[in-house]
Parts: C-alpha cells; structure tokens; sequence
C-alpha cells in the first residue's frame, strides 16, 4: 500500500484549480428550470462535480438531479461524507470578484470557498489519495453531493436518500474543528402584521426592505418615506448618526426621501459577529411618528420585543440549556409595504428544546401587538455524546495532525447535513482561531489549511472504513 498522504500532497495544484473552477459557477438556489429542480447555476455545479467524479475514477450517482454521489470500495456498511454545492447570494461589498476565485496570501477568495465547496473538494481529493494508495477498504465511501443546504427544507438530500438509501455513520465538512457534536434546532418563520389603511398626508411609510436570507445578518435596509417637508427627518437622520455611530444616510428617490442603514454581515447561527441593519434602522423608525398607527405598533414592536437582543429574551424565548447554551435569534428579512410588514426570523433553539415550546412562548408577545406568525422550515437538533465510539476515533485523527489536545467537541446553532441522517457529526473545514468568513462579504479558505483538512479526512476515511 502506497502513503496515501503522500499522494494527497500531489494533488495540491490540482484541487486549487479544480476549487477555482467551481467557484466560478455562480450556484445559488433559484427558481426549477425543466429538469434542473434548484436552478441553473446550481445545477453546472452539481454537472461539474461529477464530471470531475468520473475523471477521478468514482462510480458516481445522479438522483434525477436532485442530489448525487461519488464513490469507491466495496461492503455492506457506507460511510457517507455529505457536502453540499449551493451558496448563500454574495452579497455586496466585496473587495474580491466573489465567483473569480483570486488567490492572494494563500488564500483563495469567492463565495463558497469555505461553505462549502473548498471542504467538498477537500473530500474528493482526500477520497482520491485513499483509492489510489491501494489501502484495503472494508466499507463504501460515498462523498454526497447536496443541492439546497442552505435553502428551506432539504428537498434534494432528502429525495436523494430516498433513492440512494442511508449512510450507517459519517460526517460533514460543514463546520468546525476539532468537530460538532451537538446542532442546536432550527425554526425559519415570519413575523407578519397588516396595517389599516394608510391617510393619505402626513409622514408616510411606503416600504422598507432589508436582508437577503433567513441565515444572514442583514447588512444593508431601506426605508421610503414620504411627507410634505423632509427637512425634520433629515436632520432626526443626520442626529442619529452623530449620537449613535451607526450608518445612515439619505438620498431622494422621486418625490420621496430613501434612507438607508448599513451593517455588519455574518452567518445566522453566529450574529453576535455580525450588526444587523434591519435593527439598526428600525431603532431610528421609532424617532417618526407616523400617520398609520399600526406602523407605529410595528416599529415599537420590533423594538420592544426584538431589537438588539440576539436571544430572544423580550419576546419569550430566552431558553438555555447546558449542553448548548443560549437560544440564538436572527432577523434575516425584512419587507414592508403600505398594506403589510414582515420580519423573517431565523431560530437556533437548544437541543433539549422544542419548536412549540418557541411558538408558545412568543404567543403573547405577538397577539399584544396584534402580529401573525407563518410557520417556515423546521429541523430538529442533534446531539451524540463525547464518549460515542464515532467521536472519539474522529477527536483523536484530529489531535494527531494538529497537537490540538485541549479544544474540545463543539456544540453550534449551525445546520449542517449532519441531521440528515442519524450517527453523523461535521468535521471541520475551519480549524480553532481561524477567522469566520461564510455567509460574508470576501469569503476565503486558507489552502494550506484546506491541505490540512483533506489530510484529516484522508486518515478519516482509512480509520473508519480500512482499519475497523
């Protein structure tokens, strides 16, 4: 058997042009086209890496598009290594092309170097090193290629494993090092109240929109008012800025005035690293008095009960447990009108929660100011033990490469496709005191760190699938 880390070393210019490639296609979800259930984009992606599959020598599987495989060895028991080829939108801000994959200071910059195509590359290539250094696999491996991670319900992986059937155990390179033992639950809902009909003179709301996705920060807002003299408001903005240090601005549109709030953008699971543009500019609505009475209500509302605060507290949510500490909320979305506003909310509730214990406690706080909520997405946590057979072998891979003996498993209010199926962790691809960039503005993998990652997976694969 030849030193399948050896061979992982060689592949190096290869996988950074091979990741270069595929950040180029432009893979955020949008609307089916013919038999391309998650869109265009993500579809070239999901044809790329199996094309790329093949070349490499795996059989590979299409689930009617809706997700696929590559693989390799032979027996009844499969380890599945689940990543996934969608992104988040990339936003704005960038000072990098987000799908030119530059490469600068040994890093490679684009929107899904780290979330998560950089990892999933890591896994080809490590799956690559494995097979061709002849080492004696007991057990398939099967390198999943998910198509709506990032988006709703999962309706590929989960059309996907209906028809490839189950992994018996794996991981996801979705995450984190030393690895994830424990996913918070996951609600997406809207928060929704219907304004009366709006007078005609006055200071008026004619829309605010703000925020690109449930899981994002929202890093940019606007709001267009109309009134028959903007010089108070003008100055109530430029106060505001002066007082609060926030970013705000104003432009006219027409005959009417924009004001704009800029952020901080960060995943949904982690807003605490990010500043949310939506609370920032209903922080200042609330110095307008509107002619509409229930816009008023729905500015006090997001301030009394949301504003700020990241957990929930105000609005009867503010559960903890041991194992994973403080409910997590994020406001993603905001769209409002004359006739309805919106908030889309994004929860990470803790594992030993629920998803009615979250709706029954907002209840009050919502009928007190006469909002709605439509339900959205839900997924229930996960939670393995540190002394579970699994994490103890993929703890020790990793304390091998790295010397790491004292970080230990993670618990996030991350969602990853870990929950996809049962007796499955993620792994890496970030390691301790790296810098969180998914989900933000010049997203980059460390390449030299993306080497080290498929490494681990590598003896992963071996550990797992060889030596048991």
């Amino acid at each position: 058997m030849k030193d399948y880390q050896e061979i992982l070393k060689g592949y190096q210019a290869e996988m950074v042009d091979t990741l270069k490639e595929l950040i180029s296609i432009k893979s955020v979800v949008s609307e089916a086209e013919g038999n391309m259930p998650f869109g265009k984009g993500v579809d070239d992606a999901f044809t790329y890496m199996l094309d790329k599959s093949k070349a490499l020598g795996f059989r590979t599987f299409d689930a009617n598009r809706f997700g696929g495989h590559a693989e390799m060895g032979e027996g009844d028991e499969c380890m599945g290594i689940l990543a996934h080829l969608d992104v988040v939108p990339e936003g704005e801000g960038w000072t990098y092309d987000p799908f030119g994959g530059t490469i600068e200071n040994g890093r490679m910059y684009g929107r899904g170097t780290n979330d998560d195509k950089g990892p999933a590359v890591a896994a080809l290539y490590a799956m690559k090193a494995v097979m061709e250094s002849g080492a004696p696999l007991k057990k398939r491996v099967r390198l999943i290629y998910g198509l709506d991670e990032e988006v709703g319900e999962w309706e590929g992986i989960v059309k996907y494993l209906e028809e490839a059937g189950t992994p018996d155990f794996g991981f996801t390179p979705d995450a984190d090092f030393p690895l994830v033992h424990a996913e918070m639950g996951i609600l997406v809902f809207d928060i929704v109240k219907k304004f009366k009909k709006t007078p005609k003179q006055g200071i008026i709301l004619k829309s605010i929109n703000g925020g690109q996705a449930y899981n994002m920060v929202a890093d940019k807002c606007s709001a267009v008012i109309t009134a028959d003299n903007y010089s108070l408001i003008k100055e109530k903005v430029d106060d505001f800025r002066k007082r609060t240090g926030y970013e705000i601005s104003y432009k006219p549109k027409g005959r009417s005035l924009e004001i704009l709030t800029e952020g901080v953008p960060a995943h949904g699971a982690r807003p605490d690293k990010g500043l949310n543009a939506v609370s920032v500019m209903m922080f200042f609505l609330k110095e307008i008095n509107f002619e509409n009475d229930d816009v008023n209500d729905f500015v006090q509302f997001y301030n009394d009960k949301i504003a700020f605060d990241l957990h929930g507290r105000n609005i009867g949510v503010g559960f903890k447990d041991e194992v994973s500490g403080n409910l997590i909320w994020n406001t993603g979305v905001i769209r409002c009108d004359e006739e309805m506003g919106s908030f889309t909310i994004n929860v990470r509730y803790p594992v030993t929660g629920t998803m009615e214990a979250v709706y029954e406690g907002m209840a009050p706080h919502l009928d007190e100011f006469g909002c709605g909520v439509v339900k959205g997405p839900h997924k229930e946590g996960i939670y393995i033990p540190e002394d579970d057979k699994l994490i103890v072998t993929l703890m020790d891979i990793y304390r091998k490469h790295t010397g790491d003996n004292e970080t230990k498993p993670i618990v996030t209010g991350g969602g990853t496709y870990a929950r996809a199926m049962s007796n499955a962790v993620a792994y890496g691809i970030k390691f301790p005191g790296e810098e969180a960039t998914e989900h933000q503005k010049n997203e980059y993998i460390d390449i030299n760190n993306m080497m080290k990652g498929a490494a681990i997976y590598a003896d992963a694969i071996y550990r797992l699938c060889c030596e048991e």
